[in-house]
């Protein structure tokens, strides 16, 4: 039971190291509340990533063998799919989202600890 728990525990890490550069580095000199906010936000960011992959998703239509479609269609799908693609990728690069997000993440943190971390 506690060698699935500590393998379950180091799959979840390794999956964090993959997606945050912080969490690849060495952590001895960092302090371990400052070490538990990093973590809490990483593990935040990558909750939300998933939510928004698993959004992503729902819009995938699968065929049927009565849904085959010509290629005249297949290039408006193509099309529609690519543009689909676009608009994802520019509301992630939405920098007005990501300053309101970290601006967010700055105040919760800041009304959680105040001036403790400092």
């Amino acid at each position: 039971m506690q060698e699935a728990c500590r393998k379950d525990v180091e799959r979840a890490f390794g999956v964090l190291q993959s997606r945050f550069a912080i969490v690849k580095g060495p952590a001895r000199f960092w302090d371990k509340q400052i070490l538990h906010d990093i973590m809490t936000a990483c593990i935040i960011m990558h909750n939300i990533i998933i939510e928004d992959e698993r959004d992503e998703q729902e819009d995938v239509v699968i065929s049927t063998p009565q849904s085959i479609l010509n290629a005249e269609n297949m290039e408006i799908t193509e099309t529609e799919r690519f543009q689909r693609f676009l608009a994802q990728h520019k509301r992630l690069k939405n920098k007005e989202a990501h300053f309101a997000l970290r601006n967010a993440l700055i105040e919760h943190l800041w009304e959680r600890h105040g001036n403790e971390a400092m």
